[in-house]
């Protein structure tokens, strides 16, 4: 792959097996019967024995694809895509001109699914406990994979300070822009905020404006 390609591009990507459409299957299944049953009855009173009926799956089988009911709401499959996607950046690119295109390509991919479904978990995101302690550990997560893609772009020491500040002001900019969005019942669009959110890392607040 050259700095220029995409690894979102259709033609790069390998033809998946039956095993491998199966196991997508199965986890769209658990995840579309998980967001029905929430919405019907609400986080609290869903549980993995119903979510599991309702997917025609077994509990096992939801334990096996997700260790708890939080990381059934949240979703992270994006991240080796859009780090890969980070990578693929020509290397003199400014670092915020390639953050901005990553982020760019990220809100593509999440503009794919249900608008319903992406409201419905920024808002278990902001108003359920337990679903907001798991994304900010996802996200912190996802904070290290980034500071290593960083580290290889500047050369630098993925423990230093330095990355691990610029990484995690990343990572906490998008988290509020989430949290933003669902507390002010998602007016605006979510890819303006991104881009002011991205502006204020890159320019600082600026002045007021009227």
């Amino acid at each position: 792959m050259t700095a220029a390609q995409s690894p979102y591009s259709p033609a790069d990507r390998p033809r998946l097996g039956l095993r491998e459409r199966k196991k997508i299957k199965t986890r769209e299944a658990i995840r579309t019967a998980t967001y029905a049953l929430i919405k019907e009855q609400g986080y609290d009173a869903t549980t993995i024995e119903q979510i599991a009926e309702r997917a025609e799956v077994s509990p096992s089988t939801v334990f096996r694809y997700f260790p708890t009911k939080e990381d059934i709401v949240l979703t992270d499959e994006y991240d080796p895509l859009i780090l890969a996607e980070l990578r693929a950046r020509p290397a003199d690119e400014p670092w915020m001109d390639a953050l901005r295109h990553v982020m760019r390509t990220a809100l593509d991919l999440s503009e794919r699914e249900d608008p319903e479904v992406l409201r419905l978990r920024a808002h278990l995101g902001v108003q359920v406990p337990a679903v907001r302690s798991r994304y900010f550990e996802s996200m912190t997560q996802t904070g290290r994979l980034l500071r290593e893609a960083l580290a290889e772009r500047t050369g630098r020491d993925p423990e230093s300070l330095e990355v691990r500040v610029s990484a995690m002001a990343l990572i906490g900019g998008m988290m509020e822009v989430s949290m933003y969005w669902a507390e002010n019942d998602f007016e605006g669009g979510l890819r303006d905020l991104m881009e002011r959110a991205l502006d204020v890392m890159e320019h600082g607040l600026g002045p007021e404006k009227p």
